[in-house]
């Protein structure tokens, strides 16, 4: 797939499907059960914040002083497939992507305590910062690449997708067994350990070595009407 085919898949996109707990020690760090089988959630695509954009900045809004950061491997689905073969679902990656899993941990606890939701801890707008696509050629071994996130130039999270729990085609060929695929889709594949507060004014660098790497400031939101 050529680089503007893929950087076009994401306009397209009409849901992120979040994977929890994909990466023991983060299950752990949280003092969470290794899951069995995929611990799935949805994100809205309004929760999108785009690298590179003049205005893109993670927004904390009131009355949070804080949101953990998850630096993540985004699968973009290339099109639409229901009940994919393990064995055929790299066959649907158009391509990859650097993305964070912005949680209002303390909505998030609340919730799990409640048996509720996590839309509200995780869904908010700009609550899923994310790279350009890289092109699914770029990308040699999808297993084997390294993630890393910064805050304010302290190195926070470093870990490997070989460590991912529930590899990517199983990942597809599971998810898509729930729900149809579609083309632009997000699978947010699971954070290595390392997850912390970010609080405003702080900033955030991330990255998949050697291949790209993501900076976004923390502000207040404000706000303002817009339509």
């Amino acid at each position: 797939m050529a680089s503007a085919a893929a950087q076009r898949l994401l306009a397209s996109s009409t849901k992120i499907i979040g994977v929890g707990r994909n990466y023991v020690a983060h299950a752990k760090e949280l003092g969470n059960p290794v899951p069995k089988e995929p611990v799935l959630f949805l994100k809205p695509t309004s929760s999108f914040l785009h690298a590179g954009v003049s205005t893109a900045a993670i927004e904390i809004p009131e009355p949070l002083e804080s949101l953990h950061h998850e630096v993540e491997l985004g699968v973009v689905i290339s099109r639409r497939g229901r009940d994919v073969p393990e064995a055929s679902a790299m066959d649907f990656v158009g391509g990859y992507a650097l993305a964070l899993d912005m949680t209002a941990r303390d909505l998030q606890s609340a919730a799990k305590s409640a048996g509720l939701p996590w839309t509200l801890a995780k869904g908010q707008d700009t609550f899923t910062p994310i790279s350009a696509v890289i092109p699914k050629s770029a990308v040699t071994n999808p297993d084997d690449l390294e993630l890393w996130l910064k805050v304010d130039d302290e190195l926070r999270q470093k870990g490997s997708t070989n460590d991912m729990l529930f590899k990517i085609p199983f990942l597809i060929s599971y998810i898509s067994s729930i729900m149809t695929l579609m083309e632009g889709d997000v699978i947010l594949t699971g954070t290595p350990e390392g997850v912390g507060p970010v609080r405003v004014g702080q900033k955030i660098k991330a990255g998949i070595t050697d291949l790209i790497d993501v900076e976004f400031d923390v502000q207040r939101r404000n706000r303002t009407f817009s339509a």
